[in-house]
């Protein structure tokens, strides 16, 4: 069956609201360091070829950040849809007076991508960034994430170093990106 446009635009309109309605921006519940570490490790895995190097480097680096974490330097946002943990963000404040604020662990999941979660996740992140003595936020990702990029660049981020490495596992392009405070 074929639905004329503007239908299909109507109802891609109320899907949305709908979402932004239910969707529950919030810090740590229990079961989130297992959760992002998932969606991470299934989606980099499907869309660059990473495996258990990366996943494992997530779950270690996102469990030491949260075990020293400070809420005056570090934040961390989880969204939620009916309970469920559907994206998430950091901001990694270790290294707040010499390299900046570090954007971590930002996803949302695919089911959910394009739906404005990201934008949000986003939003709440640098809002809290603007409230810190920072002058930077920086974070670090590979080439050929164009969705990705498109929302770093929305929100002001410019791309200030690329190199090919294998920080997480495999031969890539990695890439720093930034935004001045």
């Amino acid at each position: 069956m074929s639905y004329p446009q503007p239908y299909l635009l109507i109802k891609t309109i109320v899907l949305y609201l709908l979402i932004m309605n239910a969707l529950r921006i919030t810090g740590y519940q229990p079961g989130a360091i297992g959760k992002i570490t998932e969606l991470h490790g299934r989606y980099y895995s499907r869309v660059s070829g990473f495996g258990l190097h990366f996943e494992a480097k997530v779950a270690t680096e996102m469990s030491e950040f949260l075990n020293r974490f400070d809420e005056a330097q570090d934040g961390f946002w989880l969204a939620c849809l009916d309970g469920e943990i559907v994206g998430s963000v950091a901001i990694d404040g270790i290294g707040i007076d010499s390299e900046g604020l570090h954007l971590r662990w930002f996803i949302v999941d695919p089911v959910y991508q394009g739906k404005g979660i990201g934008s949000r996740l986003l939003e709440t992140a640098l809002d809290f960034c603007r409230q810190t003595s920072a002058n930077r936020v920086y974070l670090w990702t590979i080439s050929g994430l164009d969705a990705s990029r498109h929302l770093y660049e929305k929100y002001g981020f410019t791309l200030c170093h690329e190199q090919e490495g294998t920080t997480w596992g495999i031969k890539k392009i990695e890439q720093t990106f930034e935004l001045k405070l």
